[in-house]
């Protein structure tokens, strides 16, 4: 390979370049790029620690003269409803993307790469039969990408928020989450420093709130290459004055725009090979682009190395990058949902907003954050009632992140967990004075939080009351089904598997799913209770289970519809139709595999007979000793055939729109209510997408979830899919949980989150940022049905949240290790200094940017929490009381613009 071709001078194009000429001097490699040398595009970007660690082994030279630049920092700021919140212990760098651009443009003339300004690359099809190799480094929008797009098969997803990427010569002392609520909406702020003189500032809207906020029109004009939206960007400088302290706001080529998610289907074909923004994008929300397009550029070249053929090399660069790069993207797209949606959260307390904020991704996490803050985390524990039990404040539980929990469902007692339930900040008298009494940097708690320095109270083992049940903990084991039932009888193993899961510590526990008539049955193996058989049976494993604890235990009902009649699951989790099965019915005649016979379509008649199924097997539970009846409205099954538009294609007052489709649901639920008593708790799941074109939207999902409470219904167990064979559902950890956060703060009733929920960390994070009430935890109970005691072990946890049975009681420690026993001697003359948590960007010489005119430093504005960070004496805690800045300061606009904050105070 002599002849190599690379499209784009960016850094990923030029760091490629660079090393492959570097690995092989003989090459004749030719960079082109349609812009001048000097031009200057973009504002800083964000390394991490791995990035920097592989620049600094491929090319010592490259690292040496970036790291003499590169702004470092550990802190991230949350500023929220006038206070600031600070996490330490991250880890940044930063640089200015064009010193970046000049470091790599030095490099590759020191080692003889053709770098063509100002020269548009030829055809891609001419490159590639004039050269062995051609790398297009074109960006976001590559032409090269659109040339061979039926070989590459590129996605574009579109995202619904505009955002407009900005500098200022602010420089922040850290990366900077900036979230206000105006009247016309939410506005969020991505800000971080680059240099001693300036920082990135990324200002995005959801596409409503943009419009209101009247930036529709500026943005709506011709602009040429290079240009920016200069209304729009004095706008943005008069609505965030109070976080910019007299400073501006710098454009370059800056305009609202859409973030589009790039994903190819391949990254090569034959000798032509995608790199960086032409192969993938992640919000940047998440990581930086170019960090992502150089350790493409280091992978590329490295298997050209060490690959004997083009064919085999470009194979292997694919086979290292893609599952890095997906992961990255699956991390980036729960990053945007969250801030295309951040007004779902701005009700939350400062502390749990916070945490949100900073776990919004799932890649950060409840214990992860612990790691790297340990008194931040603390705080907001003991503000949402997850301090030490038995103290002021703690035991109680208070609310799964410190919210109203909702209809039918209370957290903790009236003295410490309600008022935490309130969304009460630290300040609150009430709940939050020991909070407030020991905030340091940020908010956190300096020594250690939650009763000084003693481990809080995990956010899964606080109590909640659902209806009039207690349950001492928030995990659920969900219905399991063991398909060992005959004639409709719980089997032996069904009555061994309940018992296991109700001495394994969840707070509430399901059986499998139980039918309510023959014809109702999923397979022949499922269990019923529709006779009087069947209710003796579960009786006697209900009294026998309750003989080993009193954990609260569920029962869930269903008809199976048009998924009945079907074999035993196989490895792949799918039964298929009988070949001799029983009739099934359903709302229309759509078989769930094409190849099967389809069902009936049901009369008026018979539904009104499934309701009253239902009513009876409710009744019989009810004599069987179970304490909560689930009702399964979801996964395809009859009552979820009547909810989607998919599979409901009736024209009758069962069928058309939402109401008439709700029908069937809300005639089961007020039969069940009628002979179910009041004081037990009714729990519902629905399917809240369908993940296929034309399925249920989330207005659909939030409307049936909200009239389902409004029936009765005290928790709502929402998951997602199995409501159509050809769903594509975007598999991963905690994939549904963003379900659970929608129809939680959308109708105000608990929710179950579920989905791939496996680890106490992802269950302690979901409870605290107050995605959900409760978390079902299904595989994993499978895996080990002591779960839950096996998580209070590995977090230390010993209270009432997590009752070891007393005959294991000796095993209620995490057994020790192999080498556990071993002390291991000193070694070190003297101890090695300890890396702060908290370590702010304060370049030593850094200049006083403010113009003029600007005054002097606001000295109430939200860089007093900085000043505590970074220990400078006489400085204010960050959160003391008063604004972010003085009030009203830049918000309402004289000539009537939107731009007011409806909370804030009177200007002077």
């Amino acid at each position: 390979m002599q002849r190599v071709a690379v499209i784009g001078a960016g850094p990923g194009g030029l760091y490629f370049a660079a090393l492959a000429k570097k690995l092989a001097p003989h090459r004749e490699i030719t960079v082109w790029e349609r812009d001048a040398r000097d031009d200057a595009f973009g504002f800083g970007v964000v390394f991490s620690d791995e990035t920097l660690d592989g620049i600094a082994q491929a090319d010592p030279p490259v690292f040496a003269a970036l790291s003499a630049e590169f702004a470092r920092w550990s802190d991230i700021d949350v500023r929220y409803a006038g206070q600031v919140r600070t996490c330490g212990g991250h880890g940044f760098a930063a640089l200015d993307r064009n010193r970046l651009r000049a470091v790599l443009q030095q490099r590759c003339a020191e080692l003889g790469v053709d770098v063509r300004y100002r020269t548009p690359a030829p055809p891609v099809a001419r490159l590639a039969a004039d050269h062995d190799l051609v790398v297009a480094a074109d960006g976001v929008r590559s032409a090269t990408r659109a040339a061979l797009a039926e070989a590459f098969r590129p996605e574009l997803d579109e995202r619904h928020c505009r955002y407009i990427w900005l500098a200022t010569d602010k420089v922040f002392e850290a990366f900077t989450f900036i979230v206000e609520q105006y009247d016309f909406g939410a506005l969020q702020v991505h800000a971080y420093p680059y240099s001693d003189r300036r920082s990135t500032f990324i200002v995005e809207m959801a596409e409503e709130a943009w419009r209101k906020a009247g930036f529709e029109e500026p943005a709506g004009r011709d602009l040429g290459r290079g240009q920016s939206d200069l209304p729009s960007v004095r706008r943005c400088e008069q609505l965030l004055a109070p976080h910019l302290d007299g400073h501006r706001l710098i454009p370059n080529a800056s305009r609202w725009i859409r973030f589009t998610t790039v994903r190819n289907a391949s990254w090569h074909h034959r000798n032509v090979v995608l790199l960086g923004d032409a192969a993938h994008t992640a919000h940047f929300s998440i990581g930086s682009g170019t960090k992502l397009a150089l350790e493409d550029a280091l992978a590329l070249a490295a298997a050209l190395q060490e690959s004997p053929s083009l064919e085999g090399a470009l194979a292997a660069y694919e086979a290292e990058r893609r599952p890095v790069v997906e992961s990255a993207q699956r991390a980036a797209q729960a990053s945007l949902e969250w801030f295309e949606t951040v007004g779902r959260h701005t009700g939350q307390g400062v502390e749990q907003f916070a945490f949100n904020l900073l776990t919004r991704s799932r890649r950060v996490t409840y214990g992860n954050l612990r790691a790297r803050d340990a008194a931040f985390v603390d705080a907001v524990d003991a503000a949402y009632g997850g301090a030490v039990e038995g103290e002021p404040g703690g035991g109680s539980g208070g609310c799964a992140g410190g919210e109203a929990a909702g209809r039918g469902s209370t957290s903790g007692d009236a003295t410490s967990g309600d008022a935490a339930c309130g969304g009460t900040t630290s300040g609150d008298a009430t709940s939050g004075d020991a909070t407030a009494a020991r905030t340091g940097p940020g908010g956190t708690a300096p020594d250690g939080g939650g009763g000084g320095g003693r481990a809080a109270v995990p956010p899964m083992f606080r109590p909640l009351r659902l209806g009039r049940l207690g349950l001492r903990n928030r995990i659920v084991v969900p219905p399991l089904a063991t398909f060992t039932a005959v004639d409709g009888l719980p089997s032996g193993f069904d009555r061994a598997q309940l018992a296991a899961h109700v001495l394994g510590g969840a707070g509430l526990v399901f059986t499998g799913m139980t039918a309510v008539s023959a014809q109702g049955r999923a397979t022949e193996r499922c269990p019923g209770l529709w006779t009087d058989a069947q209710e003796a049976a579960w009786r006697s494993v209900v009294r026998a289970v309750r003989e080993l604890g009193d954990t609260p235990l569920g029962i869930q009902l269903t008809h199976a519809g048009r998924r009945a009649s079907s074999t035993v699951p196989g490895p792949d989790g799918i039964g298929r139709a009988l070949a001799d099965g029983w009739p099934t019915l359903a709302a229309s005649p759509l078989p769930w595999e094409a190849a099967g016979p389809p069902p009936r379509p049901a009369a008026p008649a018979e539904l009104a007979g499934v309701a009253a199924d239902f009513a009876a097997a409710a009744a019989r539970a009810d004599r069987a000793g179970f304490d909560v009846l689930g009702l399964q409205f979801g996964h395809g099954h009859l009552v979820s055939g009547f909810l989607s538009p998919l599979t409901n294609h009736r024209t009758d007052r069962y069928g058309g729109p939402l109401e008439h489709r709700l029908r069937l649901a809300l005639e089961v639920l007020a039969a069940v209510r009628a002979v179910w008593p009041a004081g037990k708790p009714v729990v519902v799941r629905v399917s809240a997408a369908d993940w296929a074109p034309g399925g249920t939207t989330e207005a659909e999902a939030v409307a049936i979830c909200r009239a389902l409470a409004d029936a009765g219904a005290d928790a709502l167990d929402v998951s997602t899919g199995e409501v159509v064979a050809h769903q594509e559902v975007p598999y991963g950890r905690g994939y549904q949980v963003p379900f659970a956060d929608l129809i939680r703060h959308a109708t105000g009733i608990p929710t179950i989150a579920v989905g791939a929920i496996s680890g106490h960390d992802d269950a302690n994070s979901v409870l605290l940022a107050g995605r959900a009430d409760l978390v079902a935890v299904g595989r994993a109970q499978l895996y080990d049905p002591l779960w839950t005691l096996h998580a209070a072990a590995e977090q230390g946890y010993t209270g009432p949240g997590a009752r070891w049975p007393q005959p294991w009681q000796p095993g209620s420690r995490r057994p020790p290790g192999p080498g556990a026993d071993r002390v291991a001697p000193r070694l070190r003359l003297l101890p090695e200094a300890a890396v702060p948590v908290h370590r702010r960007w304060l370049p030593p010489h850094r200049p006083d940017t403010r113009p003029p005119d600007a005054g002097p430093p606001d000295a109430g504005s939200g860089a007093a929490g900085s000043r505590a960070a970074a220990g400078r004496p006489g400085a204010d805690p960050p959160d003391a009381g008063r604004p972010d800045g003085p009030p009203g300061r830049a918000a309402h606009r004289p000539d009537g613009q939107p731009g007011h904050k409806p909370t804030e105070a009177v200007p002077n």
